[in-house]
């Protein structure tokens, strides 16, 4: 076997290193609206005709285009990806620090405690786009990233939602209490319900905490939040999934 010449071995290595730090987004609602955002660094958009004449003008925006066959669609996109014929290639968004986001505007802060599945992510940046919340914030590891199913998940929300990776959750929640915030944390057994809380907490702004479904908070993370609160059930064992108590939670805490 013929052994490959050094410059080939590192071309490729680079070519694997530059796509670990791209993300292919897909679907012609999450692509036009990453075509569109001004902060999305665009490097290539595959497309087909019938994609390409319904994204209209905000095809322009990409400085690579390459018309695809809808037959044989070449983006490394996951198998059952619905991409509706557009795939584009995208740095992911610098939303810069938390530090500063949190002074900014009135709306809540979610943060996620290990919520690793994308779809539900992506409900939850729509949620907190709807109800105006300042950020969305998870841990770098044991958290959803920035993909495509997210994206299309989340409607174009992840392209004006900030949505952050902190190294540690923990130490997020310690920043942000002393910068005053109240940390929510939900657990189903708190004897007090969120929208009580948000309402005693004044003026003072919110962080609502939400956990994994089943594991829910970890430990350090209960012990962080200033209060456990719940949402309030018809029925005894009645529960919501992770992206709608989300929903609920933001309700509560901006009504």
């Amino acid at each position: 076997m013929t052994k490959k010449p050094k410059w080939v071995v590192e071309k490729e290595r680079g070519r694997r290193e530059a796509a670990r730090e791209t993300v292919w987004l897909f679907g012609l609602h999450a692509v036009r609206d990453a075509l569109e955002n001004p902060r999305r660094e665009v490097l290539r958009l595959v497309v087909t005709k019938n994609a390409a004449d319904r994204l209209g003008e905000a095809v322009r925006h990409a400085p690579e285009v390459e018309e695809a066959d809808p037959r044989r669609f070449p983006a490394p996109l996951d198998p059952g990806s619905v991409h509706q014929g557009a795939a584009l290639e995208v740095k992911p968004l610098d939303w810069g620090r938390l530090e500063d986001i949190a002074v900014e505007g009135t709306g809540p802060i979610v943060a996620l405690d290990r919520v690793t599945d994308p779809h539900n992510v992506g409900a939850i940046l729509r949620s907190a786009e709807v109800f105006g919340a300042r950020a969305v914030i998870a841990p770098s590891r044991h958290s959803a990233p920035e993909t495509g199913a997210l994206a299309k998940t989340a409607s174009g929300a992840l392209e004006r939602q900030p949505y952050l990776r902190v190294g540690n959750l923990g130490d997020a929640l310690e920043s942000l209490k002393g910068m005053g915030y109240l940390c929510l944390g939900l657990a189903g057994e708190a004897d007090v319900n969120v929208a009580e809380a948000a309402a005693a907490a004044g003026s003072r702004p919110i962080c609502l905490v939400l956990g994994a479904e089943g594991p829910g908070l970890r430990e350090r993370t209960r012990e962080l939040c200033d209060r456990l609160v719940r949402i309030s059930a018809a029925g005894e064992f009645g529960s919501l999934n992770v992206s709608n108590a989300a929903a609920v939670a933001l309700y509560a805490a901006t009504r």
